[in-house]
């Protein structure tokens, strides 16, 4: 928690106080439920560890639940403090999915622990790291839905929404001229293709700004273009798939 606090004002003045709040429950809800695990079922776990294989497995039921837990709190808006939230920074700027941020950043450190502990607790450790990575972009990217939305905006603010998407979410729209079909009145509509993990952002933010807006959020199962999967690596991937098929 001491080593979260720094990573935390950081997250906090990037991503704004809400989020941060949740990242503070999320922090202390980790380091809250750690112990009570390690108390209940002891600090040295429930496997014997002299065996090879329950070593493995350990590494492959611990990444699995852990990915599942760290992509849920992620999905939500938030994070469980530390390396997520230097991940959730690097996906933010780069377009990185955010378990493959964590890797990187989890990677660099699993690295220089190994002159610490050992190599071959390094390597388990990556092995870790890479099985977590994966689950936090399953349940991020395509839990129940697609690897993005597509959310539809009415309101009498879009400039002030369409600023927040540009310089807060780092993404971009689409301003499609409506009309109503009772009204009959012109009303300007913003399209807007988001990672699943920053949409309830946008929910929240557009909530706060015009509570009477109307809006329409739908899943997306393939985005293709600049921020998302470039056009001509999904060509090669389905290039591939018709010469495997």
């Amino acid at each position: 928690m001491v080593l979260s606090i720094p990573i935390f004002l950081l997250g906090m003045k990037l991503f704004g106080s809400y989020y941060g709040a949740k990242s503070l429950l999320g922090t202390l809800a980790l380091s809250l439920f750690t112990s009570l695990w390690c108390r209940i079922f002891g600090y040295e776990g429930i496997l014997d560890y002299s065996k090879d294989m329950n070593v493995w497995l350990s590494c492959l039921y611990g990444g699995v639940l852990a990915g599942t837990g760290i992509g849920l709190v992620m999905k939500s808006g938030s994070n469980t403090g530390g390396t997520d939230i230097i991940a959730l920074i690097i996906s933010r700027y780069t377009h990185i999915p955010a378990g493959t941020s964590l890797l990187i950043v989890d990677g660099i450190i699993i690295a220089a622990s190994a002159f610490v502990f050992s190599v071959e607790s390094a390597l388990y450790a990556i092995v870790v790291s890479y099985i977590v990575s994966l689950m936090i972009n399953k349940i991020v990217l395509s839990s129940g839905t697609g690897y993005a939305r597509t959310a539809y905006i009415i309101s009498a603010r879009l400039d002030e929404i369409g600023d927040f998407i540009i310089s807060e979410l780092d993404r971009s729209g689409t301003i499609i001229n409506a009309k109503g079909l009772f009204s009959k009145e012109d009303r300007p509509m913003l399209m807007v293709v988001l990672p699943n993990y920053t949409i309830a952002r946008l929910v929240r933010f557009v909530h706060e700004k015009d509570p009477e807006a109307f809006m329409t959020i739908i899943d997306t199962y393939q985005v293709l273009g600049e921020g998302f999967t470039p056009l001509g690596q999904a060509v090669e991937e389905q290039k591939k798939d018709v010469t495997q098929g």
